[in-house]
Formats: structure tokens, sequence, C-alpha cells
């Protein structure tokens, strides 16, 4: 059985740690044109490690016009009509994996160093742990990475793996991908305290 993301609580407003507010809620189709300018904003040589060419268009087309929020919930925090971070909470294929979401984040440059990434992990894993997930998963690029990575493992996330030279740069220079996982259990643990 597969378990149901519930987005009840959206949209929902945050505090960041300088009080600008920030509404948090699920990706609709009307954002088209925010997610694009969103990914605009993130410099070139850091859009170029993720997966897809989020500059294009027809990928951001795809992506707000077949929302399926129990296989890929997509979050957006909101400054006005801006887009400040975009998470994303996958849930893995196949039945054996089933029980496992695979996390995803970006915040754009001018929102870092404000507690908007750790706000975002949060409302995830939150509903990860709603959706009865056993974990999730998460990976980054080792040396490109660093605020991120600071953040995840002072959020108790575990180092699980490494893949050496996973990730090539622009110039051809090889980097490693660090593999984290964050079991249910302790997220629960660690929240609720």
């Amino acid at each position: 059985m597969s378990a149901t993301y519930t987005i009840a609580a959206y949209p929902k407003e945050v505090g960041l740690r300088d009080g600008t507010k920030v509404n948090i809620r699920p990706l609709a189709p009307a954002d088209k044109d925010a997610l694009l300018d969103f990914f605009l904003g993130i410099g070139e040589e850091e859009r170029f490690y993720l997966r897809d060419d989020v500059t294009s268009p027809a990928v951001i087309d795809a992506w707000t016009e077949k929302l399926d929020y129990n296989a890929v919930l997509p979050l957006v925090a909101m400054v006005g009509e801006r887009i400040a971070a975009e998470g994303v909470l996958i849930r893995r294929r196949g039945g054996a994996r089933s029980h496992l979401g695979e996390i995803r984040l970006l915040v754009a440059p001018e929102y870092r160093g404000r507690g908007l990434g750790t706000i975002m992990i949060h409302e995830l894993c939150d509903i990860a742990d709603d959706a009865e997930l056993n974990g999730v998963l998460l990976e980054a690029v080792a040396d490109t990475q660093q605020e991120a990575l600071e953040t995840v493992r002072w959020m108790g996330f575990i180092q699980v793996g490494t893949i050496v030279g996973g990730a090539r740069d622009p110039h051809g220079d090889l980097h490693d991908i660090l593999l984290y996982v964050m079991p249910m259990g302790k997220w629960y643990e660690w929240s609720k305290a």
C-alpha cells in the first residue's frame, strides 16, 4: 500500500531568522513562470549539477502541468510572488523501495543562510513522516554544497555512502556525491524533542 502525502497544512506562513515572512505551499500550475525565473536566478555552475535542464520552458511546463502530489510533492517557499526556495519529496519507484522518499532542495542565493533550507527540509520530512515512510534520502555534491551539508548534518541526517567521482563539473573535474538518510523514527525523536 502506498502512503499518501498529506498537504492539508498548506499554505503555511513561516518566519525566517531575519523576520522575513515566507509562504510555503505545494507547487501549482500557475507557478510556471515564477519557477522558471527562480531557476534562472541560480548560477549556471550550480544549475549544472541538477538532474534536469531547469532553464528549459518545456521541462518547467511538464513539471507544472502534470502534478501528481502522491508521487512527487514539490513545495515552494514564496516571498510575495517570487519563489525563494523549491523542495521536492519524491516517492521511490518500485515496491521494494516504496517505503523511502527522496528529498531535493534548492534555495535562491539571496535567501541562503537565513534558515529557509532548514525549514523546507523540516516540512518535507514532516510530510514523509505523516505518510508513514520509513526514511528519506538526500544527496549532495561534496565540495560545492558545503552550507547544505552542514545543515543536513546538524539536522541529524546520517551519511550512508559516497559515490567517488560521481559528479563532473563544467570544467571536467570530478567531485564526490555524498548520500544521506534520515530514518523517520530518528526524525520523530529529533523534531518532537
